[in-house]
């Protein structure tokens, strides 16, 4: 859309993924740990794509986070659904001492989930951060995640039917998407 995109990843071997992302705008690759790399400004938008189910200390991660975003920015962050239905990894407030996930955060693959949160978590860490959370949103039914045996029909369908799946799926009861939508979008503010 013609922004200035700072992409942070911890793995610098990704440089070439993120120059094949560089249609409009200006895309910059700053490889590290977003923590300990000095950044040369703060953010207007910070997104955090399925990042903080990786880390030991989400609560702490996101407080570092905020420090990033410019007074009135917003922190858009998606995590997995820790409410839905196939999960079963612990929530990150059934632990009391984190520490031992220390070493496997931020793992290689991406398919190191340590804990799952879940919205009452998110949005007490974001109240004690004094962030707005601006909206909440579920996505992701099993049918478009590939779950519960359904990867083989996703490919034999045609692409407007799971399109429509997905669609359908946000008018459900929202009992309903806690436990049937996959993922998590939350958009928060930080204060003026």
């Amino acid at each position: 859309m013609g922004y200035t995109v700072t992409w942070n990843d911890i793995r610098a071997d990704l440089i070439g993924y993120v120059k094949l992302k560089d249609e409009l705008g200006e895309i910059g690759f700053v490889p590290g740990n977003c923590l300990e790399v000095k950044f040369d400004r703060l953010f207007d938008c910070l997104l955090l794509g399925e990042v903080i189910e990786h880390v030991a200390y989400p609560d702490r991660f996101l407080k570092s986070l905020v420090k990033l975003v410019k007074k009135g920015g917003f922190i858009v962050l998606t995590t997995p659904n820790g409410e839905y239905f196939k999960n079963s990894l612990p929530k990150y407030s059934d632990f009391p001492n984190p520490e031992i996930f220390e070493s496997t955060q931020f793992g290689p693959d991406g398919d190191d989930h340590i804990f799952l949160l879940h919205e009452s978590e998110i949005r007490g860490w974001a109240r004690n951060l004094g962030l707005e959370v601006l909206s909440h949103d579920f996505f992701g039914n099993s049918l478009t995640c590939g779950h519960v045996k359904l990867q083989k029909l996703l490919n034999l369908l045609p692409k407007f039917i799971v399109k429509k799946t997905e669609i359908m799926t946000n008018f459900l009861p929202l009992r309903l998407k806690r436990k049937l939508c996959y993922g998590s979008c939350f958009v928060l503010k930080v204060p003026e």
